[in-house]
């Protein structure tokens, strides 16, 4: 079963998402004065890049005959999910050391955001896998992040805001704001792994 699983995910959408990432996140090293200021947005940038190939894996073109086997929805979503960790994990950390020391914006607080970000993305497919039947939702939910994205740099209140530079006074407070997303999304997540409950109806009785 965890062969199989390996070989139905979406390892090159994922695999371009995260180049396209890691490139992003090289660009630290050459922007030299702008560099600092810049840093922060390209590994921002970077994380939502690689996101957008997550939201491609529970892509399934054979869903709706996996969905006839014995092993539960939340088990294959679970493994699925398990088997990408290794990956991302690498991934973020190549994203981290790509940044010069003294362009990195600190590291934990940045992880939180890229967590709360992937945790988005794998929700988001979650979801869309529960209450729709398409095979492949990836595009559709790759599209509703960033466009979500553009969405809350441009018009989320400023009282709220995400996303902050490292010197900004509510950097600590938006930092309070990405660990309620990320358990959000967690939660979000699990319930859309569940198996759909079977419409329920009443008995028909038939005449003699």
């Amino acid at each position: 079963m965890v062969f199989m699983a390996c070989r139905t995910l979406p390892w090159g959408v994922v695999g371009t998402a995260g180049g396209a990432g890691l490139l992003l996140a090289a660009l630290t090293r050459i922007t030299g004065e702008t560099g600092e200021r810049l840093s922060l947005h390209l590994l921002r940038a970077a994380v939502l890049a690689f996101a957008a190939g997550l939201v491609f894996l529970l892509d399934d073109p054979a869903r709706h005959t996996t969905a006839t086997v014995p092993t539960p929805r939340p088990v294959r979503i679970a493994l699925r999910v398990a088997l990408v960790v290794p990956a991302t994990a690498a991934w973020w950390t190549a994203a981290l050391l790509l940044v010069p020391t003294e362009l990195r914006p600190p590291v934990a607080d940045i992880t939180l955001e890229a967590g709360a970000a992937f945790a988005l993305a794998v929700a988001g497919a979650a979801v869309a896998v529960r209450f729709t039947e398409v095979t492949r939702p990836g595009p559709r939910v790759a599209a509703g992040l960033l466009t979500s994205a553009v969405l809350v740099m441009v018009c989320w209140p400023g009282r709220w805001a995400l996303f902050v530079p490292v010197g900004d006074e509510r950097w600590a407070a938006a930092h309070d704001r990405w660990a309620v997303v990320l358990a959000g999304a967690v939660l979000v997540g699990a319930l859309g792994a569940v198996e759909p409950l079977r419409r329920w109806a009443w008995p028909v009785v038939r005449g003699r």
